[in-house]
């Protein structure tokens, strides 16, 4: 995989945690050029979109799904090459292993990151657990 997410962990609900996403180690994967989306998957559930970022010098435009409206949000820190997940008021339904990916492109819409089909390179995960 060319890139790696991390900051996973046990939470309890209301908690927060805020995810990482950069480049493996040894990769020569820029994320900066790329719309970075943000997918989870929760045990017995198919792997859903949560969140994007478009390019670093694109239009800023993000998707969100609605489970995650007002509670997360994503960014860019450019000089790190690194996109982040901060992820607040954390429930047991969020609950899941949380993936990033790419479809290559440089934009990002409901369109193409509310479903995983389509993205070309994915991180191997990290687990978040939600629970007292």
């Amino acid at each position: 995989e060319r890139l790696v997410e991390s900051g996973g962990g046990l939470v309890q609900p209301g908690g927060s945690l805020r995810l990482s996403c950069a480049a493996s180690a040894g990769s020569d994967f820029t994320l900066e050029w790329y719309a970075i989306g943000w997918f989870r998957q929760a045990p017995g559930k198919e792997r859903e979109g949560v969140f994007c970022i478009s390019k670093a010098d694109g239009d800023g435009a993000t998707y969100y799904a609605d489970s995650v409206k007002g509670r997360f949000t994503i960014s860019r820190d450019n000089a790190k090459d690194t996109v982040y997940l901060q992820m607040n008021g954390l429930k047991p339904e969020d609950t899941a292993v949380y993936y990033c990916a790419t479809d290559l492109l440089d934009y990002c819409s409901a369109d193409n990151y509310g479903e995983p089909d389509g993205m070309d390179v994915w991180g191997k995960g990290t687990l978040v657990t939600v629970s007292s």
